[in-house]
């Protein structure tokens, strides 16, 4: 009966850290291990902040265009090529047990809770563009590309 009770609680403890398992933070990035994707932590107008341990600065909203431009710079600065997410891979990200912002704080602080642009566009619409709600974890494709939204970027492969 007591191998049962610590064998049940080795298993809850395991069930309890696997999210943020997932995770590996270095700097001003988060390498998530499931999904094999290097994020940048903070939203595109901020930067890390090494000595506070979270991200500062204003989040810029962009539009399609401005999120070219955006990931230029990203390049230039950090010396890394880097892109919009998939639809998929962004809401790998969402922590439907986390308050808003529904995403894991610890590895992606300071986050904005709305609508973040995916590179995914809608496939009945293709005018519009999936995004992703760190406010509620749901998806939307009502959004077209000369509309502003924050940005995260994903290194590219």
């Amino acid at each position: 009966m007591l191998k049962k009770l610590i064998i049940t609680i080795i298993f809850l403890f395991y069930l309890s850290n696997a999210a943020s398992a997932q995770f590996i933070a270095r700097q001003h990035t988060v390498k998530d291990l499931h999904y094999g994707t290097t994020w940048l932590r903070c939203s595109v107008g901020q930067f890390w902040d090494p000595a506070k341990g979270t991200c500062a600065g204003d989040i810029v909203k962009l539009d399609h265009d401005q999120i070219a431009y955006a990931i230029s710079e990203a390049k230039r600065q950090l010396g890394t090529d880097w892109r919009l997410p998939t639809h998929a891979e962004l809401k790998s990200l969402v922590c439907e047990e986390c308050p808003p912002p529904k995403i894991n704080s610890k590895y992606f602080p300071n986050l904005s809770p709305e609508a973040y642009w995916t590179s995914d566009k809608n496939k009945l619409n293709r005018k519009s563009f999936w995004s992703v709600n760190f406010m509620t974890g749901h998806s939307y494709s009502r959004f077209f590309s000369y509309q502003s939204l924050p940005v995260l970027l994903v290194e590219a492969d």
